[in-house]
């Protein structure tokens, strides 16, 4: 008898506290247990275009702080940017986007997400002020 694909789909509301790499792993990882499917793929989506959604480093902190010291480096608030509409760190925030994720895929076994042992999902937010994300989770296998 063939394997029917059970999909499951959540939206996660995440206030984030300007700059900074918010570790969402336990919430992403409880939205799995919930869909009741065993064995498939979760995947991750960030409906925004000025923060990031990586998976990183779960035990030294220094490895993010390092990273966000990187890429205000690699990207400077301080830029000649044309868009500025919203403040100086809207495009910065909008370049870091553009070269790290809005969305991941994790396999999905045993019903626990197959992450390695120091790896992290992390909502990493470019903006120098709090904002409220929203993350679609959608799980999809039996």
């Amino acid at each position: 008898m063939p394997t029917v694909t059970q999909h499951y789909q959540k939206s996660l509301r995440i206030q984030t506290s300007g700059k900074s790499l918010q570790k969402i792993t336990s919430q992403v990882q409880n939205i799995v247990k919930e869909s009741g499917i065993e064995t498939g793929l979760c995947t991750l989506f960030l409906r925004h275009t000025s923060a990031s959604l990586i998976i990183q480093e779960n035990a030294d902190p220094d490895v993010l702080r390092d990273l966000e010291n990187f890429f205000s480096k690699l990207v400077p608030e301080s830029g000649h940017y044309i868009h500025s509409t919203e403040g100086p760190d809207d495009m910065p925030a909008h370049i870091r986007t553009a070269i790290t994720h809005t969305s991941e895929q994790i396999p999905v076994s045993r019903g626990r997400l197959v992450l390695g042992t120091w790896q992290g999902i992390y909502i990493w937010e470019h903006r120098s002020f709090s904002h409220a994300r929203e993350l679609v989770v959608h799980i999809s296998g039996s």
